[in-house]
């Protein structure tokens, strides 16, 4: 089969590799729809991945065409369901995965990461991590889901505070992603900064309270009750650190760079009572996004901004790195 593989830092060609075959709990997917994101450009960068190559693609939908010995008894799925699959794989035996922090697993496996992933023309998926897609659904657009339940873990170890005002750094997918959960949690007011001016257009078309390209251009003296930075950028941190109101909540949901430091007032958060959490992947997050998805949470044709063959894979990806657009799937059936 084709697929895309990172070969070394910096490094990523498509080329021919080994069909996939399932194990006795596992399904070989033909993959339909296969978003990157910032954690492909981390790969990519030498980071994440314990090794290279790797083939990346974390975030995918498609028609199951295998199926290991054991699935249809233990798990009802069968040759031509329709399906989206979390990638995380925990171990369910170590101290993390007993204390039910499996997005915390010391043996943490994922595919796309650790496991070769789905920007490829199949992916090997565990069975037990697969949702089944309604009818009327486009397959492609279910590869959405697997960020979307990122975002759900990140709104779990949120207050669920009615009113609340928040502020969103980045128009991206993820802070669009965030802005329409926001809406739905109760909250009284949801901002936006992005300096990117098409992607704040986005952010004023799904009904953010206001949008701009720095914080200091909105009105909020005493700050927000929730500030969520989705771009991983040290400035942006920092000036969100800095705008969260008296007992409120700064959450760290954007991928940094792992060497990044940011600056903060440790008086502030002490006599202010401000709480900065961080939230990793997938925590039993997968099927409420899934439902909410299906529910039409997202609307894919806004979402979705660009569809590549498999074979423009590196060019996807160095759209992405420049920031251009919004969510950027590759679909290995295009030509």
């Amino acid at each position: 089969m084709r697929a895309a593989v990172v070969t070394g830092v910096g490094t990523v060609s498509v080329e021919t590799v080994p069909d996939p075959t399932p194990g006795p709990r596992d399904v070989v997917i033909s993959v339909a729809g296969c978003g990157i994101c910032g954690t492909d450009l981390h790969i990519l960068g030498g980071q994440f991945a314990p090794s290279l190559p790797i083939v990346p693609g974390h975030e995918f939908a498609g028609e199951i065409v295998a199926v290991g010995a054991e699935v249809r008894a233990r798990f009802g799925l069968a040759v031509g369901d329709r399906v989206a699959a979390d990638p995380n794989q925990y171990c369910g035996e170590c101290y993390q995965c007993r204390r039910g922090r499996g997005n915390l697993c010391e043996n943490f496996a994922a595919v796309g990461v650790t496991l070769p992933g789905a920007a490829a023309e199949y992916v090997v998926a565990a069975a037990a991590n697969c949702v089944k897609l309604p009818e009327g659904l486009a397959v492609s657009d279910a590869a959405l889901i697997e960020p979307l339940s990122c975002s759900v873990h990140g709104f779990d170890v949120l207050p669920r505070d009615l009113g609340a005002s928040y502020l969103i750094y980045g128009a991206g997918t993820m802070g669009l992603m965030n802005l329409e959960l926001a809406k739905r949690a109760g909250a009284g007011s949801v901002d936006v900064v992005e300096p990117n001016g098409e992607r704040l257009g986005t952010a004023r078309l799904l009904g953010c309270s206001s949008a701009a390209t720095d914080a200091a251009e909105l009105e909020r003296p005493r700050g927000w009750d929730v500030v969520i930075d989705c771009t991983g950028v040290v400035a942006a941190i920092e000036d969100g650190l800095s705008r969260v109101a008296q007992g409120g909540h700064f959450l760290q949901f954007g991928v940094a760079d792992m060497q990044a430091v940011a600056r903060f007032n440790p008086y502030r958060v002490f006599r202010e009572e401000i709480t900065i959490v961080g939230s990793f992947a997938v925590q039993r997050s997968y099927e409420r996004a899934a439902a909410l998805f299906f529910g039409g949470l997202l609307d894919p044709d806004v979402f979705i901004s660009d569809r590549y063959p498999l074979a423009a894979y590196p060019a996807a990806l160095d759209q992405v790195r420049r920031g251009i657009g919004r969510k950027v799937l590759v679909d290995p059936r295009l030509s």
